[in-house]
């Protein structure tokens, strides 16, 4: 599946997203910054990719992920978990990064440092009730279903 996103440079020299590889899900996002940025130990910053985008479609989103090795490696991972760009919003597209580590980490200019992936949402429509279907598992919560 394909979807056609207009994407608009708000800075001359910015990287633009792109796939590393022809069967990968998410597109390289690239740090929009003029030197490296230092995220200390624990902390929470915004990083500007540079861009705006306008997908063709508003049924769709741009999920904002972390890159594997950094997220693993550096402890570098977007602090809410997953970033969600409305199709909709005009604005430049940032993430916000949230260092687990205990140590600094400095990003360089450019640095691909998160991953953009295209998704389909669906609208809910909520029926008010006053009860549910049962099920088998019911309202068993976390970690009731084993390991």
């Amino acid at each position: 599946m394909q979807i056609n996103v207009k994407i608009k440079r708000l800075h001359e020299q910015v990287t633009l997203p792109s796939y590393a590889s022809a069967s990968a899900a998410g597109m390289d996002l690239h740090a929009a910054i003029d030197e490296p940025l230092t995220i200390p130990p624990h902390a929470r910053i915004r990083v500007p990719c540079g861009f705006a985008i306008a997908p063709e479609r508003s049924d769709v989103a741009a999920l904002l992920f972390a890159r594997s090795g950094l997220a693993h490696k550096m402890g570098l991972a977007p602090s809410n978990a997953v970033g969600v760009v409305d199709a909709d919003y005009r604005g430049e597209v940032m993430v916000s990064l949230l260092n687990h580590s205990d140590e600094a980490y400095v990003m360089q200019p450019d640095e691909r440092f998160a991953q953009m992936v295209f998704v389909p949402i669906f609208k809910a429509a909520l029926t008010e009730c006053d009860d549910l279907e049962e099920t088998e598992r019911g309202a068993g919560g976390f970690g009731s279903t084993g390991k």
